[in-house]
């Protein structure tokens, strides 16, 4: 995408900890890294280590907006975690000071939607289809409508071929 704003890791680096500072009145002591492993996340927070790992697709679909949002919300695990407050997503402590820096929940969707691998079953009684991203054990799940066996098929019209 054009005119997108590209960060090297020592810009990011800096971001943080301008952030952490700012937002937080605290300084991040640690490393910021981009992930470009990291898939439909926007960051993590490695708490042994009190790393920062960010996806670079944020700035490749959406803005610094969303991307410092993503810093606050990171930065809520590391503080928390070094304070020795619940510094994970269920905890009222992380809650509370999410709220309180307007940081973000979740990241919008970061996949494009041609690197998406979607997978079908049908219901061999029924034959409702399922979509699913990730594969399923087969001999486990079963149909949620009749409890009957699941078939993997090539795509949702391929569900109906068999009826």
């Amino acid at each position: 995408m054009k005119n997108k704003p590209t960060y090297s890791a020592d810009k990011l680096q800096a971001l943080v900890e301008k952030v952490s500072l700012e937002d937080f009145g605290r300084p991040f002591m640690h490393r910021a890294i981009w992930n470009r492993r990291l898939r439909t996340t926007g960051g993590r927070f490695h708490s042994p280590s009190c790393k920062l790992d960010f996806n670079p697709r944020i700035l490749d679909r959406y803005d610094e907006d969303l991307l410092t949002q993503v810093i606050r919300h990171e930065l809520c695990h590391y503080h928390l975690y070094r304070e020795g407050q619940g510094y994970r997503h269920g905890n009222w402590d992380f809650k509370e000071l999410l709220k309180e820096v307007g940081g973000i929940d979740y990241v919008p969707d970061l996949l494009d939607p041609s690197e998406r691998k979607l997978y079908y079953y049908r219901c061999q009684c029924c034959h409702q289809v399922y979509e699913r991203e990730r594969r399923i054990v087969k001999s486990r799940i079963v149909c949620g409508l009749c409890l009957g066996g699941l078939v993997q098929v090539e795509g949702p019209e391929a569900g109906l071929k068999g009826s």
